[in-house]
C-alpha cells in the first residue's frame, strides 16, 4: 500500500500568482470552465500547500464540485455551498438477491410513501409540499430535540432562520440528484443506500452566509478573482457564527440519512416478509462540507465540495448514475490528496444539456433492469450525464481501496 501511495496518478499544474493544483483526472474529462474556477481559488492568499481536484470534478455554482481546498484560518461559505453536509449513508443486510421479489415495483412504491421527496413545481404558498412532513412521526420529532437547542441559539442571532422548513424537512430526501437504492453486491446481498443533505435549513444557512461574505469582501478583499470566493477570516464578524451555523447543518445532514434508512428498512419489511438485519456493516459520510484537520504541518480548514474524506481505514462511498455501479471504498490516507476521494461519478455535462441532448427513449435504454423513474422528469439524471464511473475508479486507485461493487435494482429520485 505504501508504494501505491508514492506512485502519483495525478496531474500537477502551476498556477502563476497562486498554489499549484494536483489533479487526479487521467482518462476522465475535465471542462474548460472547471479549470479556470479551479484556477481563481488557487490564487486566494488563504489557500494552503496546493488545491486536490477529483477525477468526478466539474464547474459548480460558486466553486468547483470534486475540488479539496484548505485554507488558513479562513473559509470560504460558496466552497462548502448551499448543500451543507450533503453526502451518503449505505447500510448492508442479511438479505440476499433471492429474497428480492420478482417485481420490484411495490417495493420502489413503500419505499416512495415513507420518505417524503420532490417537489411541487410552482406551488402556491400554504399549498402542500410532497418534500416536506405534514404529519411528522414521532422519530423525526425525537431526532429534532437532539438538535433543537443549538437551532434556537442560531435563531436568537439570525431570526430569519426560524422561518425556513428544518423540522418539516428531517428525515426528507430533496431533488436533483438526490437518490435512495436498493443494491445487490459483489456475493448477491441486498444494501440500501441513500444521497441526501441539510435540505431547506442548511440551503439558508449557506445561502445567506455565502451573501455576507460578499458584502464584507466588497470592503475587504478588493482582488478577488471571483467574487463567489469571498472568505471570512478567524476573528472576522461572522466567522464564528458561520463555524456554528455549518457544524449544525452537518449534524443534521447525518441525522437527515438515519432517519431516513430507518424509514426505508421498515418499509422493506411490509413487502418483504422474511425477518432480516440491517447495518451488517454502514457508512454515513459527508460529501459538502468542511473540517479543521492537520496536514503537511499545520491546522488548516479542508473544504470538500463534491469529495470525501479518504484517511487510513476509513470507509466511504462513491455512488455512480443510475444506472450504473457505485462503490463502498477504504481509504488509503494519501496525503498529496488531503485523504480525499472523489464524491461519485460527476457530471460531464449541464441538466439543461442532458435535457436537450437525451431523449426518453435513451434513458429508459440506459436504466433497463433497474425499478426508477422513466419520465422527462428525470432526463438531466440520465446516465449518460455523468462521467464514466469506471474510469473515475482507475484515475483514483491510489486514494482508495474497493470493499464493495453495488449495483442497483431499484431507485427512488426527488
Amino acid at each position: 500500500m505504501a508504494n501505491d501511495i508514492m506512485e502519483p496518478s495525478h496531474i500537477d499544474q502551476d498556477v502563476p500568482g497562486g498554489v499549484p493544483l494536483k489533479m487526479w483526472t487521467r482518462g476522465v474529462p475535465v471542462e474548460d470552465a472547471a479549470k479556470r474556477q479551479l484556477t481563481n481559488a488557487a490564487r486566494l492568499p488563504i489557500v494552503f500547500k496546493h488545491i486536490a481536484a477529483m477525477p468526478d470534478v466539474h464547474f459548480g455554482i460558486g466553486a468547483t464540485v470534486g475540488s479539496v481546498i484548505p485554507t488558513l484560518r479562513a473559509i470560504i461559505p460558496a466552497a462548502v455551498g448551499v448543500d451543507i453536509g450533503c453526502g451518503m449513508m449505505a447500510a448492508k443486510t442479511t438479505l440476499t438477491a433471492e429474497d428480492l421479489p420478482d417485481n420490484l415495483g411495490p417495493l420502489r412504491s413503500a419505499i416512495e410513501r415513507a420518505v417524503p421527496h420532490g417537489r411541487s413545481a410552482g406551488r402556491r404558498p400554504g399549498g402542500r409540499d410532497p418534500g416536506a412532513w405534514h404529519k411528522r412521526p414521532g422519530s423525526v420529532d425525537t431526532a429534532w430535540a437532539q438538535l433543537e437547542p443549538e437551532f434556537t441559539a442560531l435563531c436568537r442571532d439570525y431570526p430569519r432562520l426560524e422561518k425556513t422548513n428544518h423540522v418539516q424537512h428531517l428525515g426528507t430526501l430533496g431533488t436533483g440528484n438526490h437518490f435512495i437504492e436498493v443494491c445487490l453486491d459483489e456475493a448477491g446481498f441486498v444494501w440500501f443506500m441513500l444521497h441526501s443533505g441539510s435540505r431547506g435549513v442548511g440551503n439558508f444557512i449557506g445561502t445567506m452566509f455565502i451573501e455576507l461574505a460578499k458584502h464584507d469582501a466588497m470592503r475587504h478583499q478588493a482582488n478577488l478573482p471571483d467574487r463567489d470566493l469571498a472568505y471570512f477570516e478567524e476573528g472576522s464578524r461572522y466567522f464564528g457564527d458561520y463555524v456554528r451555523a455549518v457544524g449544525w447543518a452537518q449534524k443534521f445532514a447525518a441525522l437527515n440519512r438515519e432517519l431516513m434508512m430507518k424509514r426505508v428498512i421498515d418499509a422493506t419489511k411490509t413487502v418483504i416478509r422474511k425477518s432480516f438485519h440491517s447495518h451488517v456493516e454502514a457508512v454515513n459520510c459527508h460529501h459538502n462540507y468542511v473540517s479543521k484537520e492537520h496536514h503537511f504541518g499545520e491546522e488548516v480548514y479542508v473544504t470538500r465540495k463534491g469529495a470525501v474524506s479518504a484517511k487510513a481505514g476509513q470507509m466511504g462511498i462513491i455512488p455512480g448514475s443510475m444506472g450504473a455501479r457505485s462503490y463502498i471504498v477504504r481509504g488509503k490516507g494519501n496525503p498529496e490528496s488531503f485523504e480525499s476521494c472523489s464524491h461519485g461519478a460527476g457530471r460531464v455535462m449541464s441538466r439543461g444539456e442532458a435535457k436537450r441532448r437525451f431523449t426518453l427513449a435513451d434513458h429508459r435504454a440506459a436504466t433497463e433492469g433497474v425499478e426508477c423513474r422513466k419520465d422527462q422528469g428525470v432526463i438531466d439524471e440520465t446516465p449518460a450525464a455523468y462521467k464514466d464511473i469506471d474510469a473515475v475508479m482507475e484515475a483514483q486507485r491510489d486514494l482508495v481501496d474497493v470493499v464493495h461493487t453495488l449495483k442497483q435494482v431499484v431507485c427512488v429520485k426527488g
